[in-house]
């Protein structure tokens, strides 16, 4: 299994937000919607080897994760608007204690501190990092990434106190969602977790 996590720092936590702006009034959650897309979408199907999740920063009651799992999922359209029709619902759940609140999707209070623990060690996407080809990773492992905002120090701290590693795809800063892609590829090619 694979997993990913995405820091949305200024992504909704609360249901109410507009689907014709996911890139303004949204908190950029298009670029989230794009980085569950890249993780979870193949040609014609769902990586089942594959979990994605979003770290919610945004207002109006953070901290809010939502945890896509490809295994159990039972159907994802590829397309932003109906993706972000699912964060929405997932964002009716108000609980703290995570729950599956539709087939494959998990919503609940966590913080990135929480999750790093859960996790640890962590692959922390940077491209000052070492490059990821050629690296023994770990049988299981987790990619952290950051929206279009750089991870604040303390962010990067608390994931580098997790014996994070910072690893690269490539030496040009990228979309989380293009990042998430060489990911796969480069696993893929080496028959990872297939």
């Amino acid at each position: 299994m694979r997993h990913f996590a995405v820091v949305g720092h200024r992504a909704p936590t609360a249901p109410d937000f507009p689907l014709e702006d996911l890139p303004g009034a949204a908190g950029r959650l298009d670029v989230l919607v794009r980085c569950v897309t890249a993780a979870l979408h193949v040609s014609h199907g769902i990586r089942r080897d594959a979990v994605i999740t979003l770290l919610l920063q945004g207002p109006p009651r953070p901290p809010r994760a939502i945890r896509f799992v490809g295994s159990d999922l039972r159907s994802l359209n590829p397309d932003e608007r109906s993706t972000a029709v699912r964060i929405r619902t997932a964002l009716g759940y108000e609980g703290s204690l995570e729950r599956e609140v539709s087939p494959g999707i998990h919503a609940g209070a966590a913080t990135l501190a929480g999750f790093v623990e859960r996790h640890a060690p962590i692959l922390l996407m940077d491209e000052r990092g070492q490059d990821l080809r050629g690296l023994d990773l770990p049988p299981e492992p987790t990619f952290l990434l950051s929206d279009h905002e750089d991870l604040t120090v303390e962010e990067r701290a608390t994931a580098e106190g997790a014996g994070s590693m910072a690893v690269s795809v490539g030496p040009r800063s990228l979309h989380a969602d293009q990042v998430i892609t060489l990911v796969h590829n480069e696993l893929d090619r080496r028959g990872h977790g297939a």
